[in-house]
């Protein structure tokens, strides 16, 4: 390693490996402003998605969130920046990564939030991230706490030759309510590009940080994919709407089965239903919405960021051989 690059900053990203995770590792390393770690189960190190991390130029870190604060600590030797991009089940998990944090000097911390914002008591996996940003708080670790708008690769219409399931098609073919209420969106793609300049910005230590890129109301999210699909007339005639009654009983219903099953689908259903009803109903994935709960403005802290349309993105979205794959671990 060049003495130049080893005086850069190192970030050390949990979950490197997840959707999320993978995007802000190519955000941290084309940026060319950081060197990065990854946190790797052992029991994973040899898989196929932590060798493209290794061939990357990612320093992996062996470790696991119930390793224990003393193990954690010596992980996060000499990181200057831990971000978090765990999967939801682990949310609470990070509390002794937190921990470590704080013993080892970490300059900065970003837990898993990379969610839509809003208020507590609506979704419980959000309110399980508002109680991990109070633990960070109280422990009197630097922090900054990104959300985003909704991914874009989850707004539009499958088209009916996806490969997810039945399941999964006929919820992308959903309207909640009247479709009427803005939305806050982002390709997944570009959450990378926006935490890189996010942690190198003095301006965003102990604040909270919204990312996103396009407005649209899912009617016009729907209307938009099912011209670009090539599917326009089959896929109207599969649209369904769904009101905020029911997205109340199916939360309900979820939280029910996931109590007897505890399948990851019983809990998405959980979460999902949450979702629709925090955005569709209580319109909480608004940028008028988020500043009032004090986030700032990515796109006004980064106007040299291009944003992407939703009409771009769906052109790239239906030429993927199945744009469904993001579904395979929601049902």
């Amino acid at each position: 390693m060049s003495s130049a690059k080893s005086s850069l900053p190192l970030v050390l990203v949990a979950g490197a490996t997840g959707y999320t995770g993978r995007s802000i590792v190519k955000g941290l390393l084309d940026s060319g402003n950081f060197r990065v770690a990854a946190l790797i189960r052992p029991e994973s190190q040899s898989k196929p998605a932590t060798q493209e991390l290794r061939a990357s130029g990612v320093e992996i870190r062996l470790g696991d969130l119930k390793d224990g604060v003393p193990k954690l600590k010596e992980v996060l030797s000499g990181v200057s920046v831990l971000i978090s991009a765990v999967s939801g089940s682990l949310i609470s998990a990070q509390a002794d990564l937190f921990r470590a944090a704080k013993e080892a000097g970490v300059q900065r911390v970003v837990p898993c939030d990379f969610a839509t914002p809003g208020k507590r008591g609506v979704r419980e996996l959000h309110d399980e991230k508002l109680g991990i940003r109070d633990f960070i708080k109280d422990l009197g670790l630097p922090h900054t706490f990104i959300d985003v708008g909704w991914w874009m690769q989850l707004l539009l219409p499958l088209p009916t030759r996806s490969k997810a399931s039945e399941v999964s098609k006929a919820m992308t073919w959903s309207l909640h309510g009247t479709g009427s209420q803005k939305l806050l969106v982002t390709d997944l793609n570009s959450i990378g590009k926006f935490v890189a300049r996010i942690v190198a910005d003095p301006r965003t230590l102990d604040q909270a940080v919204i990312i996103w890129e396009d407005q649209v109301t899912e009617l016009e999210a729907h209307e938009i994919g099912e011209k670009a699909s090539g599917e326009e007339e089959v896929l109207k005639a599969k649209r369904t709407y769904v009101s905020a009654e029911d997205n109340i009983r199916l939360a309900a219903e979820g939280k029910a089965e996931y109590a007897r099953d505890h399948t990851w689908g019983s809990l998405a259903k959980q979460s999902w239903s949450e979702y629709m009803h925090s955005m569709h109903t209580l319109g909480e994935n608004t940028l008028e919405y988020a500043k009032a709960l004090g986030y700032l403005d990515a796109r006004e802290l980064y106007p040299d960021i291009p944003g992407q349309t939703v009409e771009e993105f769906a052109k790239t979205f239906y030429s993927l051989e199945d744009p469904g794959v993001y579904y395979r671990d929601i049902a």
